[in-house]
């Protein structure tokens, strides 16, 4: 299966949707994402890292230093209600526009 490139209004919202489950640091993050799209969403880290540092910008995320499972210093992330609420708005977003999508590739008025 061919890896799918991820636009930043896509990567947002999926990275809202992770930390909905929970804080996690940014590798985790984009493991998660892996995981989840069965491998098929290929997170890029010049991407990724400004996508986080700009979410925190806007208030959606926040993050604080801790040790990880493996004893090491890493950002973790978490979702802030700003973050739920625009994940909530992006989330409706999302699937009006696959709707319109699949109604104009399918030709159906």
């Amino acid at each position: 299966m061919s890896k799918i490139e991820l636009l930043q209004g896509t990567l947002d919202l999926l990275i809202l949707r992770v930390l909905k489950g929970g804080p996690q640091h940014g590798w985790g993050i984009a493991q998660r994402i892996h995981l989840l799209s069965k491998e098929a969403l290929r997170v890029e880290e010049g991407a990724f890292y400004p996508a986080l540092h700009r979410m925190e910008r806007k208030g959606w995320i926040e993050a604080e230093w801790r040790p990880s499972e493996n004893n090491r210093r890493a950002k973790y992330y978490q979702l802030t209600n700003s973050g739920l609420k625009q994940l909530e708005t992006e989330h409706e977003g999302w699937k009006r526009l696959t709707a319109v999508m699949a109604q104009v590739l399918d030709g159906r008025h």
